[in-house]
């Protein structure tokens, strides 16, 4: 087991992460699995993070990653579903058919008539 160190304390902290997709929808696949976890392994080193294990299923993915004890995880996670979800959904337009348009597209700034 390797530990990680500062200059005056020794830790090991994982992570367990499972993020589910809104009404639980069907779109993992391998293709969006691998682009997702490209997304991760490049902001991830941002906030000291490393990557140990990713594993999805249709509707959830589960990360493992080691993180250090000053890494702020809610910014992290929050930064890393706002840049995946506009990446994704900007990649990969077909997940936004038969689905309210307003989660996949900005505001318009009118009603439908």
């Amino acid at each position: 087991m390797v530990l990680d160190n500062n200059a005056h304390s020794v830790f090991l902290l994982h992570y367990h992460l499972i993020l589910v997709v809104k009404y639980r929808r069907r779109v993992f696949d391998n293709l969006i699995s691998s682009r997702a976890k490209e997304i991760f392994e490049c902001i991830a080193p941002n906030y000291h993070i490393t990557l140990m294990e990713w594993n999805y299923d249709a509707d959830h993915i589960h990360i493992l990653f080691r993180a250090h004890p000053k890494t702020e995880i809610s910014k992290f996670i929050n930064a890393y579903k706002s840049a995946s979800s506009r990446l994704i959904k900007k990649e990969f337009p077909h997940l936004c058919t038969g689905f309210r348009q307003t989660d996949c597209t900005r505001y318009a700034g009118r009603y439908p008539e």
